[in-house]
């Protein structure tokens, strides 16, 4: 398929241009590439959110009384609005299981999350490049009105709650044939996490939705792109030579230790 796309296995530059060439996307009357990456360490893993992993065909059952309790014991100045939105991105950003995936709008933080672990580093990686203007321009016009006066882009979590204040409102949006609809948006700056690793959410109307099925669909908005194994560990070297560590994307101990632990780690046969 040549929205699959693989390198060699010694090209590091040619893997970094692959992730940042604008010559494939859509949205080509665009100054900047309107591009959300993410990574993952095993190639074969699919874009199932984490509630979809908790609770499979009963999420969209389980989901108000996940959210309803996290809302309930959170503190309340926890989350800087009261919208859903604002409820969700703050769940997410803490590992409650939600109908959100994380992306980021650099290639650079996708590549540490695909070689963040020294032991899957003999397995191939994938980053998944999403041209999100181009999936923004195949929504609903109640939803992409609120996006044009803006210049288009990416939601946030204020012009989303303006067409759709609850997860109830949005997920009645449909595409064309009745399928349900994907969107991207910038979380809150929650925290410096938030901001350094330039986040980006994506979700569905509907919380059992795929976005791989609905990319499947749409092959020409996306690519995925394979690390080699064998590639890892040197981009893993170029990544640290550049700063992209744990350390940035995780201020505090928690991600010092995380650097550390990983910086003297083993190599292992890749």
């Amino acid at each position: 398929m040549e929205n699959i796309v693989e390198v060699d296995e010694d090209d590091l530059f040619g893997l970094l241009d692959v992730l940042t060439s604008g010559g494939w996307h859509p949205s080509q009357d665009r100054i900047r590439l309107p591009f959300a990456y993410r990574g993952h360490s095993a190639a074969a893993r699919d874009l199932r959110t984490g509630l979809v992993r908790l609770r499979g065909d009963s999420s969209t059952a389980v989901e108000p009384h996940i959210l309803r309790n996290f809302r309930k014991y959170a503190h309340r100045d926890t989350s800087p609005g009261d919208s859903d939105w604002n409820w969700l991105s703050v769940a997410q950003h803490h590992g409650l299981p939600t109908r959100l995936l994380d992306w980021s709008h650099s290639p650079y933080v996708a590549l540490h999350f695909a070689t963040r672990l020294p032991e899957r580093n003999d397995e191939p990686g994938a980053v998944w490049c999403v041209d999100y203007a181009a999936v923004h321009e195949l929504l609903p016009e109640e939803l992409r009105s609120v996006l044009e006066p803006l210049g288009g882009g990416l939601f946030t979590t204020d012009t989303l709650s303006r067409a759709a204040y609850s997860l109830a409102e949005f997920d009645r949006f449909r595409g064309p044939d009745g399928e349900r609809v994907p969107l991207f948006f910038e979380p809150p700056a929650l925290d410096e996490r938030i901001v350094n690793q330039a986040a980006i959410f994506s979700t569905m109307s509907g919380a059992e939705a795929g976005l791989d099925e609905w990319l499947a669909r749409h092959p020409e908005l996306y690519r995925k792109v394979i690390i080699p194994a064998k590639l890892k560990w040197r981009v893993r070297d170029h990544l640290d030579q550049v700063n992209v560590t744990e350390r940035v994307l995780f201020p505090g101990l928690d991600g010092l230790s995380l650097w550390l632990r990983r910086y003297y780690s083993q190599r292992g046969k890749a």
